[in-house]
């Protein structure tokens, strides 16, 4: 994900200030931003359908939730903003017109450049956000979701191709 890292301490106002004018979204971390990499062609069909099927769920749900994909940041800490790749918010919990620290949902999907910070350091992040109920975690290259639920006690949850096709198919 780090492409680029900014050698002097950049407060939060100036990150933010600059994330508006600039075309390349950074994450801050403490002090520093980080240029986010370009997602492959899979990677943004998996967050399209995600998308399409989030907003339909809720719109015949009528439940107050919106989805919103990876250009909405997310505060996970006093010096930390993220953007993850789908964020649900409901109840129109926002800090400002373009970020967030209430999501109830926060979806990522993995590469190989970002599997090892999205499973480790994100999730502990994104765990500590008191309104997230769940962290889904897509792969890709295979077929394999991973889900954590606060009400499950954030044990993780997994789902295949081969279970979802084998219970299509039998049940």
């Amino acid at each position: 994900m780090a492409l680029a890292r900014q050698a002097d301490y950049l407060s939060v106002e100036a990150y933010l200030a600059g994330e508006r004018a600039s075309e390349i979204r950074h994450e801050y971390v403490d002090g520093v931003a980080y240029a986010m990499a370009g997602t492959s062609v899979n990677h943004n069909q998996i967050t399209a359908n995600v998308l399409t099927e989030l907003r339909m769920h809720f719109k015949q749900t009528g439940v107050d939730c919106r989805p919103f994909s990876s250009d909405l940041l997310v505060r996970t800490g006093k010096d930390r903003y993220r953007y993850p790749d789908v964020v649900v918010v409901c109840d129109e919990q926002f800090l400002d017109d373009y970020s967030t620290e209430s999501p109830v949902l926060i979806l990522e999907v993995l590469s190989k450049a970002t599997r090892q910070r999205d499973r480790q350091v994100k999730r502990l992040e994104y765990l500590q956000l008191p309104s997230l109920q769940e962290y889904m975690l897509i792969e890709q290259d295979t077929v394999e979701v991973e889900v954590f639920r606060r009400s499950d006690s954030w044990r993780p949850s997994y789902y295949y191709w081969g279970i979802w096709w084998c219970w299509n198919r039998l049940g």
